[in-house]
């Protein structure tokens, strides 16, 4: 189903709200590629890596959850400058952390800077820009995404140096959120786009919570699952590849580039197929193909066969996110909205804790080798709590 027309937005706010989902991929891949170096050089044990999922779900998730009340009172401008100069803060002090309880501080400050951003950004898009740009907004931050583990792939490929990776994203940061102070009055619904419109009326958080149960817990099981999956998939196949399979810093780290490439390419073709199809219908292709994909990482075999599992993978999620995104202000109201999507941040980061934690025990238990395995059935369970639940989730839509 096609969403209503929207008027098209101040060419500012769009290349801002491009480069603002850049800045979400960009911190969040760097810790896959450094974290064997890491580990060693704090001396830890690879499910210590469970922290740090942990620490960011939950922080990530607290902050998404609130950001409806903070996005009423302070308006989205403010929001994403404050929030950004502390996701900024946290990747600076990750770059200087002498030890790695100041690194899991770090992370729960990115935490919570992260999840105002993504909830903001997420919220302003879903209600003001067209399906064809919310795609292409997550696009961008699948190319964050794919940069992150080639910018710290350069940084450790010459000795293990991962600071100088965080150190170089840190001064990125910098730059988007000096833009972000620039450009905070004109993120009001007035000045946003076209013609100016009355902002939405905001419900509280409570008479959200009160909407239809069974939707909510479809809705807020996918968002989890499949975070967890995009995340759990690009935090340690580095990890599989390097200590399992016996790859190179530089092949694996370049695999773990191409996943998140596909994600981003997946996500720019969505943005010419969903005026065609409907976000729906590319959920559906999207969550089916991808419960195949993990087939092809589990033989083993030729580097270049998980290659094409982890390209086939990225390409299948990248409609999956976006799409559910678009549909939320549709499906529940306008007025819901802020609310509904810092839910659904919520449940995503507390995907992106629980299920890498979990795969960091599996490889604790049973080695590396076992996570493709761990990818394989969490990629059922988001096609079989989707197929199950897909008729009441969009009833009447």
């Amino acid at each position: 189903m096609l969403s209503a027309p929207v008027p098209p937005p101040r060419a500012i706010l769009l290349i801002t709200a491009y480069l603002g989902f850049i800045s979400l991929g960009l911190p969040d891949t760097l810790f896959g590629v450094a974290w064997p170096f890491m580990r060693d050089a704090f001396g830890l044990h690879q499910a210590a890596a469970a922290g740090v999922f942990v620490a960011m779900g939950l922080s990530y998730g607290l902050s998404g959850s609130a950001s409806g009340r903070l996005l009423a009172r302070a308006g989205t401008g403010t929001v994403l400058f404050l929030s950004s100069a502390l996701v900024t803060l946290a990747v600076f002090g990750y770059a200087s952390s002498p030890g790695w309880l100041v690194f899991l501080l770090c992370t729960v400050l990115h935490g919570f800077g992260s999840g105002a951003v993504d909830t903001g950004l997420n919220d302003f898009a879903a209600r003001r820009f067209s399906e064809r740009h919310m795609n292409w907004l997550h696009a961008c931050f699948s190319l964050g995404a794919a940069a992150g583990p080639a910018v710290m792939t350069t940084a450790v490929a010459g000795g293990g140096a991962w600071r100088a990776g965080y150190f170089t994203v840190g001064a990125i940061l910098l730059g988007l959120t000096i833009l972000y102070f620039l450009t905070r009055s004109r993120w009001s619904e007035k000045s946003a786009a076209g013609p100016p419109e009355a902002a939405p009326a905001r419900a509280p958080l409570r008479a959200t919570l009160a909407l239809p149960a069974a939707r909510w817990h479809l809705a807020l099981a996918l968002f989890f699952i499949y975070a967890g999956i995009e995340s759990c998939v690009g935090q340690w196949t580095f990890t599989l590849l390097r200590e399992a399979r016996g790859l190179s810093a530089a092949t694996s780290g370049g695999m773990v580039t191409g996943y998140w490439t596909a994600i981003l390419t997946g996500r720019i073709l969505g943005g010419f197929l969903v005026p065609r199809f409907g976000s729906r219908a590319l959920v559906r292709i999207g969550i089916t193909c991808a419960a195949a994909a993990p087939l092809l990482m589990l033989a083993g075999g030729p580097p270049f066969v998980t290659a094409i599992g982890l390209g086939v993978l990225g390409l299948a999620l990248a409609p999956v996110f976006p799409c559910l995104m678009t549909l939320t202000p549709a499906r529940l109201g306008a007025a819901h909205s802020a609310n509904a999507i810092g839910l659904q941040v919520t449940a995503a980061t507390l995907g992106i804790a629980a299920l890498p934690s979990l795969a960091g025990v599996v490889a604790q238990s049973f080695t590396a080798a076992a996570l493709p395995v761990v990818f394989a059935a969490y990629t059922l369970l988001l096609f079989a709590v989707h197929e199950t639940g897909l008729r009441r989730l969009f009833a009447g839509k």
